[in-house]
């Protein structure tokens, strides 16, 4: 059995319903990083935050993207948060933050960001049909890193070995 191209309730297609479900996710669980007082429970949000941008790289095409996201930051940043976290003495924020006295300013800057967002939806002109996502295979993002931009990736490659051993000297 097949599913058919729209959702029959719903009227639009399966990748929207994606979409929308990692959109969603994504949105409540960065919301959860930086309104939750446990900061454990903000590490683990951020992972699945981490997780959904991985699923939307998924559906626009960029799979190799999509596992760079999960083995980069679901893998080692998260896991490096989350462990200093573990290694320091407090794991509850303070009751009363320094910056709260800030909170109206951050509320102006909410609404006027907020309002920009809706304008820029409004007034920009979609088009009706979408083009085909873009397929890239992994063998053509190697070719085009190992091939084209060798040097880059050897300056990069060095950079992340100095901060390696600047960690491990620290």
């Amino acid at each position: 059995m097949t599913l058919p191209e729209t959702i029959p309730l719903l009227g639009f297609g399966w990748n929207d319903l994606l979409f929308m479900t990692f959109a969603a996710i994504m949105v409540g669980s960065a919301l959860l990083v930086v309104v939750m007082k446990d900061i454990i429970r903000c590490g683990l949000a951020m992972i699945i935050c981490f997780a959904a941008l991985a699923g939307l790289y998924v559906l626009a095409g960029a799979t190799v993207v999509a596992a760079a996201q999960v083995l980069v930051y679901i893998g080692a940043i998260s896991v490096l948060v989350l462990f200093a976290i573990m290694l320091t003495q407090t794991k509850s924020g303070p009751a009363r933050l320094v910056f709260h006295h800030q909170a109206w300013a951050a509320a102006i800057a909410s609404v006027v960001l907020g309002a920009l967002f809706v304008m820029a939806i409004l007034f920009t002109t979609w088009p009706l049909a979408v083009p085909a996502p873009i397929e890239q295979s992994a063998k053509d993002v190697a070719t085009l890193i190992f091939k084209d931009n060798v040097f880059a990736f050897e300056v990069v490659s060095l950079l992340l070995l100095a901060a390696v051993v600047g960690g491990i000297f620290l």
